[in-house]
């Protein structure tokens, strides 16, 4: 058993570490899947396979190639905006007046990098990307960064108590309400992309998420119904054990532990903007069925439901994250959590204070300093942690 009197320091020196790290790279570093920034790119002559080929190399090898295709640091929304997160997190448990400067420095840098594509507040990867659903831009905006980075400029407006951080969120959700669904007899499916319908059950209870939250702070009938018919459309396609497959096209019939984090702090987040009970059954078994399955004694998280490899600092940044969020529901996740980062802190975290990406078999770490993944959502996941001992 890991006690709160036994972690709260080592939290709060891992906290410095990281949160140093980052402001002194200056908000910069690589990503899991910028591979696509190579310039060896035009040989893959546009082709989709061969492109997620080279991705792919990118992405997997346990040595950083990166430099040697040219592929350089880059500015990171995603960072920013858990960084942002955090900040204020920080700003709350200590009163330093330094992290709602840096807070409000992340905050304005989003919205001079909104995606230039849209009028409203949305935003994407600053490189382009090609995966199974297909290949989208560099500043293609997508709903999940969307709606993540639209938490934290809620969490500042409630922080700050300033009405022009309300004002993006206002544009955050006429972008999500402008976006494509699935219309079906049991909910709606907000789509993943803007410019084509894809259904993915994370990115749509985001939507959701974000819509009811917002909905109740501006008493917005319209988004609290998109909300409730895509949390209809994700939760009444539940797995009986808990689960949720990443999408219901069969190409998307896999299971995994940070897209279900996502899932639980949306479906969460849902329930307590709206009141809305119908979905406590849901929210039950899937935090039953996340922490029985994702987990290993030691804390380490596993990536899929059925395979522990590969360790990857993004189901142990949510996990951190989902289960503190979770502790005043369910008592046992609060000890999971401080497992979970007592583990991340012992075997993820480099003297310099950035978090490895990967751990593969036979101990071969993947020791490349992401920005946005493992960095600044580790951050985030350790505040929030922080925030409930």
């Amino acid at each position: 058993m890991v006690s709160s009197s036994e972690m709260k320091p080592i939290l709060e020196k891992s906290i410095q570490k990281v949160e140093k790290w980052v402001e002194s790279h200056n908000y910069k570093g690589y990503e899991p899947f910028d591979g696509l920034s190579s310039f060896v790119r035009p040989l893959t002559f546009r082709n989709n396979f061969v492109e997620r080929i080279l991705q792919q190399i990118v992405r997997q090898s346990p040595v950083n190639l990166r430099p040697l295709l040219g592929v350089h640091p880059q500015e990171s929304t995603k960072g920013r905006g858990y960084m942002a997160w955090g900040y204020l997190t920080m700003m709350k448990l200590t009163g330093e007046q330094e992290y709602k400067e840096k807070a409000i420095n992340c905050l304005d840098w989003l919205i001079k990098n909104k995606s230039p594509k849209y009028d409203n507040y949305s935003w994407g990867n600053h490189f382009d990307f090609t995966g199974r659903g297909g290949t989208y831009s560099k500043h293609e905006p997508i709903i999940v960064w969307t709606a993540l980075i639209g938490q934290a400029f809620l969490d500042a407006y409630e922080v700050l108590n300033e009405k022009r951080y309300l004002d993006v969120v206002k544009s955050i959700c006429t972008w999500i309400m402008e976006l494509p669904r699935e219309e079906t007899g049991s909910g709606t499916c907000i789509s993943y992309f803007a410019s084509r319908q894809s259904s993915v059950h994370n990115s749509n209870m985001l939507g959701a998420a974000i819509l009811a939250r917002a909905g109740e702070i501006l008493s917005d009938n319209k988004y609290m119904h998109v909300a409730s018919q895509a949390m209809k459309y994700s939760c009444s396609r539940q797995l009986p054990d808990g689960a949720w497959y990443y999408g219901e096209d069969p190409k998307y019939h896999w299971i995994d532990n940070f897209h279900t984090g996502y899932n639980l702090d949306s479906l969460k987040c849902y329930v307590e903007s709206t009141n809305d009970k119908s979905y406590e059954d849901n929210l039950r078994r899937g935090l039953e069925y996340f922490m029985k399955t994702f987990f290993e004694e030691s804390g380490r998280p596993k990536y899929y439901h059925n395979r522990v490899y590969p360790v990857d600092s993004q189901c142990a940044s949510q996990a951190i994250e989902t289960l503190s969020n979770f502790s005043d529901y369910d008592g046992a996740s609060l000890e999971l959590a401080l497992k979970v980062a007592k583990w991340s802190i012992e075997n993820m975290q480099d003297e310099s204070g950035y978090f490895y990406y990967r751990e593969y078999p036979v101990g071969i770490k993947a020791k490349t300093p992401m920005l946005h993944w493992a960095q600044a959502t580790t951050y985030k996941g350790l505040v929030t942690l922080l925030s409930k001992l």
